[in-house]
């Protein structure tokens, strides 16, 4: 019999990141099949706004390992906290968000605790006490299912998955001593700079409008991001564009840039190549727009406009107005 299920809450600017809420509802449906009760974990200090977000949320506890030693991320210093956390809720099933914090941690923390590791899924359940995942592989070209044998599992869960959860009845807030030293870390995160202009998230957003290197200069992707404006979107781009120095790394979406799992991905004057497909195959819904009809990005979209770009974008962008006025 399952002994419960734990959530890692990650916190940025003082407040639970959207992820957390979206791990919580996979804890929730994991906790109905029979995963024992769900339970949220809180790591850092000055934690009072993010411990007020997930009072709200359906939990039964919320766990919080407080100390100023904590104050910014280091893998030392967390999976010493979440340790003592895991070791007084006694969860066996810890959930984290597929970020660049909930893969490092959960790498980490599983070997501290000798816990399977499933990363980077896209679908968790559990029938009859078996945990089981669905997860990409071979650059997304298959979904894999595992099953864990381990009595202790750690999953991470990409973006967007799962709906955020909805709030509930205050949860009880249980201190934990993290039992960190300053000797103990020997790294930690120094600064997280924020994106130019307050921009989304590659990772997390809802919606992203990426463009190729068909777009010709860095200029040009003003195009996109008048879209993406209208859109409430985030805006991406290929290796191509990148390497052309169109756009930072920041924004390419591929195999060697970020791994996005989006609602809408428009692809704009992207070919498809494999290794932009590694990174967005798994979105919801591709629309992709090119002039040439029998570029491969057709092969995946599931709504394709055979035309120019420079043609396409402005009068979709006119049109998504007109739409949101309506």
């Amino acid at each position: 019999m399952s002994k419960g299920i734990l959530v890692f809450g990650e916190i940025r600017g003082g407040a639970l990141k959207p992820i957390a809420r979206e791990i919580v509802t996979a804890a929730n449906a994991l906790s109905q099949s029979g995963g024992g009760p769900v339970s949220i974990a809180l790591i850092g200090d000055g934690l009072d706004a993010a411990v007020n977000d997930a009072k709200s949320l359906p939990a039964g506890k919320v766990f919080v390992a407080r100390d100023a030693q904590l104050a910014a991320y280091s893998s030392e210093g967390y999976t010493t906290a979440l340790k003592a956390i895991i070791d007084q809720c006694g969860a066996d099933t810890v959930l984290f968000g597929a970020t660049a914090m909930g893969k490092d941690l959960s790498a980490r923390a599983a070997a501290r605790c000798e816990a399977a590791l499933f990363t980077d899924c896209t679908g968790v359940t559990l029938s009859d006490g078996t945990l089981r995942v669905l997860r990409p592989v071979y650059s997304g070209k298959v979904i894999a299912e595992m099953e864990a044998v381990a009595p202790v599992r750690f999953v991470s869960i990409r973006p967007n998955v799962n709906p955020p959860a909805q709030a509930a009845s205050g949860a009880e807030v249980v201190e934990v001593a993290a039992g960190v030293s300053a000797d103990s870390i020997h790294g930690r995160v120094a600064e997280f700079a924020a994106t130019s202009g307050g921009k989304k998230d590659l990772t997390e957003a809802e919606i992203i409008v990426s463009g190729g290197r068909s777009l010709k200069s860095g200029e040009n992707f003003k195009i996109l991001q008048d879209l993406a404006d209208v859109m409430g979107a985030a805006v991406g781009a290929s290796r191509a564009a990148v390497d052309a120095g169109y756009v930072p790394h920041a924004m390419q979406v591929g195999q060697t840039g970020k791994v996005v799992n989006p609602k809408l991905y428009v692809a704009v004057g992207i070919s498809g190549a494999i290794q932009h497909l590694a990174g967005m195959r798994t979105s919801k819904v591709i629309v992709a727009i090119n002039k040439d009809e029998n570029a491969p990005i057709f092969q995946k979209a599931d709504y394709g406009v055979v035309g120019d770009l420079f043609d396409v974008v402005p009068h979709l962008t006119e049109e998504m107005k007109k739409l949101v006025a309506s």
